[in-house]
């Protein structure tokens, strides 16, 4: 192989990041503090949120997230949340690890998110919430799925990981649910190297969120400029910071990592810009293979901010392409299959016949990167090797 690897994704610490992480040092904190309150007041603020919280991982948020709406809405143990079946295995995981059932809902075949036609047949006297993904940074269909829970009185997590800053309707995502959750993990669209945010309109709900993330502790000492306070409010703080009034975890980030995030922040406009531009030179380079592959689409009203390109093969196994692609340097990754993981044959069998989006999906899908830091000459590598594999098979 004579060229370097093209990841899905990439990082590179820029001027600005390194001034705001010389900054941490030289103000010897590494807990929760100053660069962590403005990140997390910016992130909510781009996406039409009154409070945002940052953990250590979109995972953590969406776990957070649903345990917040469990404690508050009174759900028992066993209850039944809707997710769909595509998606990464996170959210899925999360709704087992708060004792409740995840309960699948196939995907759109086009879109490969939560098919709103669908839900209906999935739910059950116990069914108490949805989980829509933007995947891939294409946003879910929101506006018949928030109809639906609205109309049920379920409650909506959207898990915007894979899509911050998406719009749906001139909305940003993350502004539709009770709870959204969003990752800022190494390959994301924004990166910290480790880390995640769950946002809300909602004021309790935000307080119980960063006290989840804290071990559960009560909310009067969530930070340590809660020391701070004198007289009567800090005898109160020192008797009540060391008790805790829930099942929490320890899910906190550092000011190294909001740091990143801040300076990240700074640059989404480009970032998008760069991704929206490389997702267009793929689909202009691929075009005369549509009878072979589906490339992603953009319905009305649904911005697609290309965190990841998916491409789904129409009438074969992707194998052959995809190992075609990884022997040229070219990174390829499966896109989320889910019900067919082996953790999950083991607690349903064998699903995939009563998902028939999902199990095409999982048997022909695939994404490759279209990352800021890709150039047009990487596009330009990984559309003749698309095209290459494809006048061999028709030799």
């Amino acid at each position: 192989m004579t060229r370097p690897k093209i990841g899905v994704g990439d990082f590179r610490f820029g001027s600005t990041e390194k001034r705001y992480l010389k900054a941490v040092i030289a103000s010897n904190r590494v807990s929760y503090g100053p660069f962590s309150r403005r990140f997390e007041a910016a992130f909510a603020k781009a996406h039409g949120c009154r409070h945002a919280v940052f953990c250590n991982s979109g995972t953590s948020a969406l776990h957070i997230a649903l345990a917040a709406l469990k404690e508050t809405r009174g759900w028992a143990d066993g209850d039944e949340v809707l997710v769909p079946s595509v998606t990464f295995v996170a959210t899925a995981n999360v709704v087992y690890h708060n004792r409740m059932v995840p309960v699948f809902v196939d995907v759109d075949r086009k879109t490969y998110t939560m098919d709103p036609d669908l839900v209906e047949a999935r739910v059950t006297p116990r069914t108490r919430a949805l989980i829509p993904v933007h995947l891939m940074g294409l946003p879910a269909d929101m506006a018949p799925l928030m109809a639906f829970a609205r109309g049920r009185g379920l409650e909506v997590i959207e898990d915007a990981c894979e899509a911050p800053f998406a719009s749906y309707r001139g909305r940003k995502v993350g502004s539709f649910g009770a709870i959204s959750c969003f990752s800022t993990y190494v390959a994301h669209f924004i990166v910290t190297g480790v880390g995640g945010l769950a946002a809300t309109n909602d004021h309790d709900l935000a307080v119980r969120l960063r006290s989840l993330m804290n071990h559960g502790r009560d909310s009067i000492y969530l930070q340590i400029d809660d020391d701070d306070a004198t007289g009567r409010r800090l005898h109160e703080i020192v008797a009540r910071r060391f008790r805790f009034t829930s099942m929490g975890h320890s899910f906190r980030c550092t000011e190294f990592e909001a740091a990143l995030g801040l300076a990240q922040l700074e640059q989404k406009g480009s970032i998008r810009r760069a991704r929206r531009r490389n997702a267009r030179l793929l689909t202009e380079g691929l075009r005369g293979l549509e009878d072979v592959l589906q490339l992603p689409c953009e319905p009305p009203g649904r911005e697609h901010v290309y965190m990841l390109y998916p491409i789904v093969l129409r009438r074969e196994d992707k194998q052959g392409l995809v190992n075609h692609l990884e022997d040229r340097g070219i990174e390829t990754r499966e896109i989320m299959p889910l019900i067919n993981q082996p953790v999950y044959r083991r607690l349903y069998g064998d699903l995939e016949p009563r998902y028939p989006a999902a199990r095409w999906i999982n048997r022909s899908g695939f994404y490759v990167g279209c990352h800021q830091l890709l150039s047009k000459a990487d596009i330009g590598y990984m559309v003749r090797q698309i095209k290459d594999y494809f006048a061999g098979k028709r030799q």
